[in-house]
């Protein structure tokens, strides 16, 4: 009999636990606020249109580009913006295209300029750059190839001309 009424008081204080842990955390809850949602900004700003880089000082190296954009609530509708330009590109197709060229063809005897062709590899900040491109240059002097003396002959001849002036 002792055994049973120790075991309602086990089960008591059992079930006065749990419902004393759910007061708990029900108060808990009730005592947070509901943060009401974020609406969506939606904003009437366009997308950034930049221009071509403009060099510093000489065709390539540190410069500066402007952007603008448009909307009647956007904060900020200018800005300038720092950009380089390597100086190891080609500049004749846009200073911001940047391609891959081929080697370059046989020289043609009619035009006298040889050509090759260059893919775009790559296009700075959006830069609106041709796919394809191909340049010609003049094919330089159009010479049999003269038979070459050994330099050595050519030391010795000069010294022997030397000693019978």
């Amino acid at each position: 009999m002792q055994q049973q009424q120790q075991q309602r008081r086990m089960f008591t204080a059992a079930l006065l636990a749990l419902v004393f842990l759910l007061a708990a955390v029900s108060t808990t809850e009730a005592g947070k606020k509901e943060k009401p949602e974020k609406k969506a900004k939606k904003s009437d700003c366009g997308e950034w249109q930049w221009s071509v880089c403009v060099p510093t000082s000489g065709d390539c190296g540190l410069g500066t580009r402007e952007g603008t954009r448009t909307g009647a609530e956007c904060k900020q509708t200018t800005k300038t913006q720092k950009c380089k330009i390597p100086c190891n590109w080609k500049k004749q197709f846009g200073a911001e295209c940047k391609y891959q060229f081929q080697a370059w063809g046989e020289c043609d005897l009619n035009t006298a300029l040889k050509t090759r062709t260059g893919n775009l590899k790559r296009a700075l900040h959006n830069a609106d750059c041709q796919k394809t491109v191909t340049i010609s240059k003049p094919c330089g002097k159009l010479t049999k190839p003269k038979p070459q003396e050994s330099k050595k002959k050519k030391k010795e001849g000069k010294k022997q001309e030397k000693m019978l002036d």
